[in-house]
């Protein structure tokens, strides 16, 4: 096995968390910018971005980045609960920096969001890691 091969796999979780942090983004992004067309308020655009993106993410960490255990109706609705309660105070850490970017230093809209969205998939990996999806691997 080479060295590269290694690092792949001792790495795989925070590189395929990776690749839907960045796809996660993406939606967010995109559907905020495609609201943002239409001439929603920027809040109102983000906390809609906000809800489709975290079904996003919810989706493929669940599966595919920490490979959840969770079976029965009642186990996956207290993972799922805590995935969004987890998602709302990051949501509320990007909205808060949004607020401060756009509301209070008139920045642009779209470059606070960008911003908003690094401190946040920090925040959310952490949050998956060690409370909502532990000991799951």
């Amino acid at each position: 096995m080479t060295k590269v091969e290694q690092l792949l796999i001792k790495y795989r979780e925070q590189i395929i968390y990776l690749v839907f942090g960045v796809l996660t983004t993406l939606v967010s992004i995109i559907v905020y910018g495609a609201l943002h067309l239409m001439a929603w308020p920027y809040q109102l655009a983000y906390w809609s971005a906000w809800f489709l993106s975290v079904l996003f993410a919810y989706l493929t960490n669940r599966h595919w980045v920490f490979r959840s255990q969770a079976q029965g109706f009642l186990a996956i609705l207290r993972e799922t609960f805590n995935f969004y309660l987890a998602r709302l105070l990051t949501g509320l850490l990007g909205s808060a920096i949004m607020g401060l970017g756009v509301g209070v230093l008139h920045q642009n809209d779209f470059i606070w969001n960008i911003i908003q969205n690094i401190f946040v998939i920090i925040a959310n990996y952490a949050l998956s890691k060690w409370f909502i999806f532990k000991g799951k691997e």
